[in-house]
């Protein structure tokens, strides 16, 4: 679901799973407001998807149309469902990234710029890479209603987690037309002077 036709400058709402109608119309700079069920993994359990996939084995969790959030949420407090939850540097996930994206991922959120490889299978297969503000790991932990653990309990933190967003704030980074946040960034800086 996206809805932001009206006003442009408002930021997209958007509802998992993605479909690719939804991502056709979302570009590198847009605002998005994300919500649904978003999985969570990083480097250990993301290796073990990628094992889990190289062998023919079910995933743990489904990923036709699904966006995977890297993070490892500390532990929540007495009456909270989670607790701060920022993400984590996406980069540590770029070379086990790709398989994901072949079995049908078609979201990511975490900060920092991607790798080439990465960028390029967002392109091929139709995928969106978001990214959250660092440093706002209690902001994103309000807007998450719901946490179950599904898979890999030994990793603590870095288990998969299933969590529901209810309007999480997020910048779209990388678009499936090879829009590059991070590259705009840099232009818009070397246009006004501020950057060689």
């Amino acid at each position: 679901m996206k809805n932001n036709e009206t006003n442009p400058s408002e930021p997209v709402r958007v509802t998992t799973p993605l479909t690719d109608p939804v991502i056709a119309g979302l570009k590198a700079g847009d605002r998005v407001l994300l919500s649904g069920v978003v999985y969570t993994a990083r480097d250990a359990a993301h290796k073990r998807l990628v094992e889990t996939l190289s062998t023919g084995q079910s995933l743990p969790l489904p990923l036709s149309g699904q966006v995977i959030y890297y993070t490892g949420p500390a532990p929540a407090r007495p009456g909270q469902v989670i607790g701060p939850a920022g993400p984590t540097t996406s980069s540590r996930m770029d070379t086990l990234t790709v398989p994901l994206l072949e079995a049908g991922l078609k979201g990511m959120v975490g900060k920092g710029r991607r790798s080439a490889e990465v960028r390029q299978s967002v392109i091929n297969h139709r995928a969106v890479y978001l990214v959250a503000v660092g440093g706002a790991a209690a902001l994103v932990s309000k807007r998450i209603i719901k946490m179950d653990l599904v898979a890999y309990e030994d990793l603590g933190t870095e288990a998969i987690y299933r969590l529901e967003f209810l309007d999480v704030p997020l910048v779209v980074a990388n678009d499936i037309y090879g829009g590059d946040l991070y590259e705009q960034g840099a232009a818009a800086y070397r246009i006004a002077g501020l950057l060689e």
